[in-house]
């Protein structure tokens, strides 16, 4: 099977490629499982505080590997392939750890969807966001329809999905979709954007992206309820307490993720 994953940690940052160049990333069954297992051990790992999920070679991700999915049986076996690699997204997703996205050459079909999952997208200037699903009958998985429903307007939405769109980094930028553009190295450029949030709190941080995340799917009057128990929890912090402390000092705050 090989190191379908790489995964480096400097300091507070971890960065994962995927390590399918020849096949431009596409998700394979392996490729998958040692992303799922990466992600696991970085999110017990108490100093790191970001992760960077980028690809080797060409391009961050050509989306699912078209030929393994066409040696697929009948529908229990799709379902369950389907099951299991929108769980790569959903890892994304409710990680406690911000994720970010950089993004070089095709991020294709579920490689988009990937894309999306992170807390930020760094691209590179001459990045491509493809929504090929429906050149192949489909629809957008692993979760893009509503990731990129909250960017987007329905109309736009419904047009990008159905003619296949391809959306240069300049325009993802435009409507919301990539927090940075880099005309250099972008893994380099997405470690660079995200040394606020590896010196940041970690713990508050943590609940900045569950809210931010969930928000939508609270009434008002529970969302009060939800930050007014968060922080009440975190003005009893070590991180609070430094923060504070920091600031009569008048140094920048050394925050320990407690």
């Amino acid at each position: 099977m090989g190191n379908l994953v790489n995964k480096e940690v400097q300091g507070n940052i971890a960065m994962l490629r995927m390590n399918r160049p020849d096949k431009l990333n596409a998700l394979s069954r392996e490729m998958v499982e040692q992303l799922l297992a990466a992600l696991q051990q970085l999110e017990s790992d108490p100093a790191v505080k970001v992760i960077i999920l980028t690809g080797e070679g060409k391009a961050f991700s050509a989306g699912g590997d078209i030929a393994a999915m066409k040696s697929l049986g009948g529908a229990h076996e799709v379902a369950e392939w389907i099951d299991f690699i929108s769980s790569l997204s959903k890892a994304i997703m409710d990680s406690d750890k911000y994720i970010v996205a950089a993004v070089h050459g095709y991020a294709a079909g579920a490689g988009f969807s990937l894309a999306l999952a992170a807390d930020f997208i760094v691209a590179d200037e001459e990045a491509k966001f493809a929504l090929s699903f429906s050149n192949i009958g489909l629809i957008p998985d692993l979760g893009l329809i509503k990731a990129l429903r909250k960017r987007i307007s329905p109309p736009l939405a419904k047009e990008w999905i159905s003619s296949a769109k391809v959306i240069g980094a300049s325009e993802a930028e435009h409507h919301g979709l990539v927090n940075k553009i880099s005309s250099g190295n972008v893994a380099e450029a997405a470690a660079e954007f995200a040394e606020f949030l590896a010196t940041g709190p970690a713990i508050s941080n943590k609940y900045v992206k569950y809210l931010v995340n969930h928000l939508d799917e609270m009434p008002q009057e529970a969302a009060f309820m939800q930050e007014n128990l968060i922080q009440t929890m975190l003005l009893q912090t070590e991180d609070h307490k430094e923060g504070v402390t920091a600031f009569f000092d008048k140094r920048k705050p050394d925050f320990q993720g407690k």
